[in-house]
């Protein structure tokens, strides 16, 4: 178990709450062998904190720390728009494209649809359950259409993924280990598809350059000639995916 101790330095990493700006965060302390100086960062959507911080830092001095940047994580979050609900009548993006939720109390799945005003994604079943229902065709269409862009990517750069994985990350869209297992966010399934081929050839990239070096960048623009635009994008706008509420 972690020691809390004021005294001794923390270990590799602590998870505790944190309090901002009226709300209560999780926070993460994670001690890097190659940090010099303590870095803080909001995860994407504004749902928790990390600090990463250099060996033997003591935990006093990361209170300090945060004490010092309370007004910058105030501001900060206070930029960050209220965690949307998925309900019938608002919109979702699909592949980039808003399909607008309607509920369907029958027996059934989820399945887009065109209506007479524009995409509509349909989910049957009872109402209680429609943002899991959501998510879960999400993570079914990111299994579909990710497995197949690794198998493209992965040929070009003479590589093999181990495993590809799914999971509901709030602080990267996507990993690679050094034994070669991919992991995705399926909310990137919400992104349009020229965001969606430029992760998976990101992580593909990894797979062959274990670095964000120059022969990555290379590597990744070999597999996405997009590569910068898509970039830029998900900068811009993967906070507000990564804001939708799914619980």
């Amino acid at each position: 178990m972690f020691g809390l101790s004021r005294k001794s330095p923390p270990p590799a990493a602590i998870e505790r709450m944190h309090e901002v700006a009226g709300r209560s965060l999780p926070l993460r302390i994670v001690q890097n062998d190659r940090a010099r100086r303590l870095t803080l960062r909001i995860d994407a959507g504004g749902q928790g904190l990390r600090v990463t911080v250099p060996p033997g830092m003591r935990l006093t001095e990361i209170d300090r720390f945060l004490d010092r940047h309370q007004g910058w994580l105030e501001a900060r979050l206070a930029k960050i728009p209220d965690r949307p609900t998925l309900r019938p009548g608002v919109k979702i993006p699909i592949r980039g494209m808003p399909h607008l939720i309607v509920h369907e109390p029958s027996r059934g799945t989820v399945e887009p649809a065109m209506g007479d005003d524009g995409p509509l994604l349909i989910v049957h079943g009872d109402r209680r359950f429609l943002a899991r229902r959501i998510a879960d065709y999400l993570k079914r269409e990111a299994k579909r259409d990710i497995e197949a862009l690794v198998g493209k990517h992965a040929a070009k750069a003479g590589r093999r993924a181990k495993s590809i994985r799914f999971k509901d990350t709030t602080s990267r869209w996507g990993s690679c280990s050094a034994e070669g297992n991919l992991s995705f966010s399926w909310r990137i399934m919400m992104a349009p598809p020229a965001v969606i081929d430029y992760l998976v050839a990101h992580e593909v990239a990894h797979l062959k350059e274990m670095n964000h070096g120059p022969k990555f960048w290379k590597l990744c623009r070999e597999l996405c000639p997009d590569t910068d635009r898509c970039r830029a994008w998900l900068k811009r706008n993967g906070s507000a995916l990564q804001a939708i509420g799914f619980g």
